[in-house]
């Protein structure tokens, strides 16, 4: 991916006057809009408020996969925000390599992120040459199946405990006019459903061996043709959906009219804006019930380069904020992650979130697909599964012969 080549889609950004001596406004650029999201950012906002700074919010509506280019336009455009989100990984590869990311290795070690941000990969994922350039905030895994109680309790069966069951209450559920599974149309929602598969069904080597060593052999074996069966039935369950957002797909799920949904961690803030109980309303399944594993995605925020002094030292402040001990526990509460410090009390956490932090506490991780593969690699993999789950004519057998010629050559 070549960032200096992306159309440049500028964001209007109206800055509000200054407020309280020495306070300064920053604008933060993000992608969280839903209800549960926004929910959780204001607690990022109010962290840092309480600095005596004031945080402009700068949100961007569609998904990460609408707002990054944005974010890298106007960066790489000469008209940078203050701080903006990523995900843990490669996203912002090629922004720092530009010298447009500041270094925040002394801040890092002054506060020692070291000593609390818990996987180490995720501050690995934000070294590059031996220095640190993003603050982690947040782990989210991809690896959950979320269920409707009163869908399956209408359509007359019990609550899947696995994958299998799972497909196999799908006709109870047609029957009773409910969707089986709720896929928005949105192409990084059936990319992210396939790497969860690929680690359910395949198994943790398998998933590791495709996307992260890139091994095409593999992606060409048996075990990921298991996947693509798996995905196959996945994509029948689909049929009928017709959303695009993941958050209209969630409330399928919370309102009963899907009977489950494969989506990251974050779900759980809809649930909870929605007032939904786990155990109760809604079911969870990490690994889709068959291989419980957490994979260490989630977000990271980035500071470009400011040439004002005093926004600069503004960044810090944030930087610092991030990495309270009580906005830790306050945002991610609210949204569904799980914290990236390992020395906070979540006692509130509800039963989901603590089935996380069990299998977080056991060892139980997978590197996400954003740490292993680059945007390139992303978006070819976006490519065919759209297709894939647009089209029924393409052939699970098919789907994979184009799967093995990208990690063929994949980087």
């Amino acid at each position: 991916m070549n960032i200096r080549s992306m159309a440049a889609v500028l964001a209007a950004t109206v800055m509000l006057p200054l407020g309280a001596a020495h306070a300064t406004d920053l604008e933060v650029t993000h992608w969280w809009t839903s209800g549960g999201e926004a929910a959780a950012v204001a607690e990022l906002a109010k962290a840092f408020n309480a600095t005596g700074n004031k945080w402009v919010d700068g949100a961007i509506a569609g998904s990460g996969g609408t707002a990054r280019p944005i974010m890298i336009s106007r960066i790489t455009g000469g008209d940078p925000m203050a701080a903006t989100q990523f995900n843990h990984g490669r996203q912002a590869e090629e922004l720092v390599q530009a010298g447009l990311m500041r270094d925040f290795t002394d801040l890092a070690k002054k506060e020692g992120w070291d000593k609390i941000v818990r996987p180490a990969g995720l501050l690995k994922s934000c070294t590059f040459e031996g220095k640190i350039y993003c603050v982690p905030l947040n782990i989210h895994s991809w690896q959950w199946l979320w269920l409707s109680n009163d869908a399956f309790k209408k359509a007359g069966v019990a609550v899947p405990k696995n994958w299998d069951e799972y497909v196999a209450a799908a006709p109870a559920l047609e029957k009773a006019g409910i969707v089986p599974l709720a896929v928005g149309g949105q192409a990084w929602q059936s990319t992210g459903l396939f790497a969860v598969l690929t680690v359910a069904i395949g198994g943790k080597d398998i998933y590791q061996k495709v996307y992260g060593d890139k091994d095409a052999k593999v992606a060409a074996g048996p075990e990921m043709a298991k996947v693509f069966k798996a995905a196959d039935d996945a994509r029948k369950m689909a049929k009928g959906t017709n959303v695009q957002d993941w958050n209209q797909a969630t409330n399928m799920v919370i309102t009963g009219k899907a009977g489950g949904q494969i989506m990251g961690d974050w779900a759980q803030g809809e649930f909870q804006l929605a007032g939904k109980k786990a155990g109760v309303d809604y079911t969870c399944l990490p690994g889709l019930g068959v291989n419980e594993v957490i994979s260490t995605a989630g977000d990271a925020f980035y500071f470009p380069v400011l040439k004002d002094a005093a926004k600069t030292k503004a960044q810090e402040a944030l930087a610092s904020s991030l990495l309270d001990a009580k906005t830790q526990v306050a945002f991610n509460l609210k949204k569904g992650s799980l914290p990236v410090r390992g020395d906070v009390d979540l006692a509130a956490a509800n039963d989901c979130m603590k089935k996380g932090l069990e299998i977080l506490a056991k060892g139980n991780v997978v590197t996400s697909t954003d740490q292993l593969i680059t945007q390139d690699t992303q978006k070819q993999l976006e490519d065919l599964m759209s297709q894939f789950f647009a089209n029924t004519s393409i052939t699970a057998e098919e789907a994979q012969k184009r799967f093995v010629a990208i990690f063929s050559k994949a980087g």
